[in-house]
């Protein structure tokens, strides 16, 4: 006798909140972990989570415009045949004492190794029949099935209730015809004055004045100072000893310098600094602040000539030619990296605003998850320890992360379309070169790096990040201008 198995479609927005979530690998910002065009889906087991066991709190509601439920059932002959194949693989590596090797009865194998048979049992019937239904259904599932019913026992039918996600079809009938504004990525004479002359504020010095004279805009006084925030007396003093302030220059406080204009060394002043609400040290901001400030010095900056000398105090350079037309490549390359970015991703709103469609809610949370990594990663470079960490508040970061992170699955999804529609694919050279990048960085041999990823599932996840790549540069390329 056959199994026989029931889907039904569109289920209800309750039952999506019914069901627990399974865990499952972050994503990265390239997308997720499926190709949704001609990968095929081969989910892992199902697990049980109905017994609240397992189970992650808080789970995401699953999108109901998104979500399919499925029902399966399996005929109690093919449920026993698998518990007898299962026990049987238990009886050959059973060591249970009072019996020998291979002796044991089913009923202490089925008592001492309940679950792990129970769960292989599943394993042996679900995972196929699952994937059968799916393709049956014609969608394209993303995340694990979530469980909310599922009975099993040797001597009866296996039944099991379970919702997953899915890619949903929609129309990109007219993508060729969606274009944005593509700004010319070539760098003015402008932008290159500017450069050299953030380069060469770079390399300034700040020196002592000699002659006897009063602070004017451009100038640096040299102050100590010791301040009260009024207010509040308990506050401890603010105080600085060798600090020092530009006369008029951007970063400096109004008050400051207005107090210190006319100013010579050795003078002695009070300035009152009243201190905007949106100021960037938080215990000053709003805050008023009396200050008692000693003038010690009055220096000047001295910013350096651009010629050959300059050139070669860089240290890479022969000559301020070497030097300009090493400048003027590097600013054309930010540029263009800085220019094309920005409209591909203009383009890809564009995209998204033309062919709305839902977003599973799985693979949000994947892009989610993966945004928080690399922000981690970043915050764990920059020095901060676990401990701090652990007491940064995640519900608000997963929050703030959510529109882009929706925004970034929409993109994806629309590429991996657009890729099935150009009928993209990579080289294996395509592939081999991104590897042989990642290998050199990672300070590991190509074949290293590609067993590793081929066994967590980043060789997948890369090839799909490279299509999209490629799929994006096809896009901006016909931009027109």
């Amino acid at each position: 006798m056959s199994s026989t198995d029931t889907v039904e479609n569109n289920l209800t927005p309750g039952a999506a909140e019914a069901v627990p979530d399974h865990a499952h690998e972050s994503g990265d910002h390239s997308g997720h972990d499926h190709d949704h065009e001609g990968h095929d889906h081969q989910h892992g087991p199902v697990h049980d989570h109905t017994t609240g066991e397992d189970q992650p709190a808080g789970a995401p509601v699953l999108n109901p415009e998104c979500t399919r439920e499925l029902v399966l059932d399996v005929p109690v002959e093919e449920v026993s045949k698998a518990y007898r194949t299962v026990i049987g693989g238990y009886r050959k590596y059973a060591k249970i004492p009072g019996f020998r090797a291979g002796k044991v009865p089913d009923t202490v194998i089925k008592r001492r190794f309940a679950t792990g048979i129970r769960k292989e049992v599943i394993d042996s019937l679900l995972p196929e029949r699952f994937n059968k239904a799916v393709v049956d259904l014609g969608v394209r599932p993303v995340g694990e099935p979530r469980v909310s019913e599922l009975t099993v026992e040797d001597g009866a039918p296996l039944h099991v209730k379970a919702v997953f996600e899915f890619i949903p079809d929609f129309s990109i009938e007219g993508y060729q015809s969606v274009a944005v504004d593509k700004p010319p990525v070539e760098i003015t004479e402008e932008e290159f004055q500017r450069e050299m002359e953030q380069l060469r504020e770079s390399r300034a010095t700040i020196e002592p004045v000699e002659e006897d004279r009063a602070l004017v805009d451009g100038d640096w006084a040299q102050i100590a100072y010791t301040g009260q925030i009024e207010g509040d007396a308990e506050a401890a003093p603010i105080v600085g000893q060798d600090s020092l302030v530009e006369i008029g220059g951007k970063d400096t406080v109004e008050a400051f310098s207005t107090a210190l204009r006319g100013a010579k060394a050795g003078q002695e002043l009070k300035a009152e600094v009243i201190y905007p609400a949106e100021y960037a040290e938080p215990k000053l901001a709003g805050k008023t602040v009396t200050y008692e400030v000693q003038v010690k010095a009055i220096k000047k900056r001295t910013l350096p000539e651009l010629d050959d000398d300059f050139a070669r105090e860089l240290g890479e350079y022969e000559s301020f030619a070497d030097l300009e037309g090493s400048v003027r490549e590097h600013l054309a390359s930010r540029k263009r990296r800085a220019v094309t970015g920005e409209t591909k991703n203009r383009l890809f709103a564009a995209l998204a605003e033309r062919f709305p469609f839902p977003v599973p809610e799985s693979l949000v949370q994947e892009q989610i998850d993966a945004r928080l990594d690399r922000g981690l990663r970043a915050l764990a470079a920059q020095g901060m320890n676990t401990e701090q960490m652990r007491k940064l508040n995640f519900e608000r970061l997963r929050a703030a992360q959510r529109d882009s992170a929706t925004a970034d699955v929409k993109t994806n999804i629309l590429l991996d379309r657009i890729a099935h529609e150009e009928g993209i694919s990579l080289s294996e050279d395509e592939i081999d070169d991104q590897l042989r990048l990642i290998a050199a960085e990672a300070r590991e041999t190509v074949d290293t790096l590609k067993v590793r990823l081929t066994e967590n599932g980043g060789l997948t996840r890369l090839q799909e990040q490279l299509r999209r790549e490629k799929t994006a540069n096809l896009l901006y390329d016909r931009l027109p201008g």
